[in-house]
């Protein structure tokens, strides 16, 4: 059986982790292995960190890496600032699982080619931030959401898998942090031209979203980061709303031990302000 996965997203820069805005810096949440905790606790599918690199001579995600991979016990993938096949082996040299490259693929689109070739297509997520454009069509955005490319999303999508990516992350820029949804539009576009798998990720404000995602859009996989880090049992709550959904994922001891407090009469959660 095919199980949907549910993957949180950790936004890092200079040596915090930081919620995210339609692309821009908007609430430190903390250091880089604070979250990670609370998600190996929760025995989540994979990981996702992404090095947002905003500012100028700070310290970067790699150098963290060796620490976090020791202490994350899920898939770990890793992205930001990836611009050479060197990059990408010190980045898995550290422990990284998999990585995800974006503007340095869009500058060259042979590098998917050659990364897919070098490391394993399972290894290689291309990532595309869109944006939508008068007209409704969708852009694809380079360098963190401020070089618009000319590129149709649906053209680079199939051009991306072609040349050897393993799955697609694909992003709105536009619902990043706005907690309004998915663009279901957008993820359809994109899964119903490539055969490879597809993350959905920007504008998860409800569990009900994460559904929307795969049942609706089509995706694989979908991603989150804000809403993870609100809720005591976010992680938990999801699983089951997604499951509700008739979607399969996959379950684990923790998952179940909590679903038991939960019946018993445990509050469920705990809410955090959302700033």
């Amino acid at each position: 059986m095919h199980y949907h996965r549910i993957i949180p997203i950790l936004l890092y820069d200079d040596g915090a982790t930081f919620r995210s805005q339609q692309f821009a810096r908007h609430y430190k949440m903390g250091d880089p292995l604070q979250q990670l905790d609370r998600y190996k606790a929760w025995d989540v599918d994979e990981i996702v960190y992404l090095d947002m690199q905003r500012t100028a001579g700070g310290r970067r995600l790699l150098d963290f890496l060796p620490a976090i991979s020791r202490n994350c016990f899920a898939p770990l993938a890793v992205g930001g600032g990836i611009r050479t096949l060197d990059d990408i082996h010190h980045h898995l040299d550290a422990g990284a699982d998999r990585i995800v490259i974006n503007t340095a693929a869009l500058d060259d689109p042979s590098f998917i080619s050659s990364a897919a070739r070098r490391f394993g297509e399972q290894a290689i997520i291309v990532s595309i931030d869109a944006k939508q454009q008068a007209g409704g069509h969708y852009e694809v955005i380079a360098a963190s959401g401020q070089r618009p490319t000319g590129k149709s999303v649906s053209a680079w999508a199939v051009e991306a898998a072609a040349r050897g990516a393993g799955e697609i992350m694909i992003n709105s820029i536009d619902r990043d942090g706005m907690g309004v949804g998915y663009d279901i539009v957008l993820i359809q576009e994109i899964t119903t031209r490539v055969s490879i798998p597809v993350i959905a990720c920007g504008g998860v404000g409800a569990f009900e979203h994460l559904a929307a995602g795969i049942r609706d859009g089509g995706a694989s996989s979908v991603a989150a980061a804000n809403i993870f880090c609100f809720k005591e049992h976010s992680y938990f709550i999801a699983k089951d709303v997604v499951s509700a959904a008739g979607l399969p994922v996959r379950t684990s001891a923790t998952r179940e031990k909590v679903r038991r407090k939960l019946l018993n009469g445990v509050p469920h959660e705990r809410e955090m302000r959302w700033p």
